[in-house]
């Protein structure tokens, strides 16, 4: 759901200037799609794709957390069972090293794919 409102927003986002101005050259409706839609929308995109890959790693944990026989989550769940306080804070900045080494990949992805993010 968060991918769909971001690219909804990014598409609804594209100055209609650009589309006419597509159009008046001639452009098809795939051409339209392709080299003005698209490449306006994926700034929007992007950030909802990190904004989901978050809320992603954050049900994963949680589901760890909840009911798993493997993981950094049952990890923390039996560590904390005997009070090994070493390994339950270890397991929580696994955690959260995880999360942002994610959204570091994101964000070069972002500079890579989009580089005129930005610039209008």
């Amino acid at each position: 759901w968060v991918m769909t409102i971001a690219a909804r927003a990014g598409v609804s986002g594209v100055n209609i200037t650009k589309v006419h101005a597509a159009y008046s050259l001639g452009a098809s409706k795939w051409q339209l799609l392709r080299h003005v839609i698209l490449p306006n929308s994926l700034p929007e995109i992007f950030t909802g794709a990190r904004v989901a890959m978050g809320v992603c790693w954050g049900t994963v944990v949680a589901a760890e957390l909840v009911a798993a026989q493997k993981g950094a989550g049952m990890m923390i769940i039996a560590a904390s069972k005997f009070q090994l306080t070493d390994i339950v804070l270890m397991g929580i900045i696994l955690i959260g090293i995880i999360g942002y080494a994610i959204d570091v990949i994101m964000r070069l992805a972002e500079q890579k794919l989009v580089p005129w993010k930005g610039q209008s």
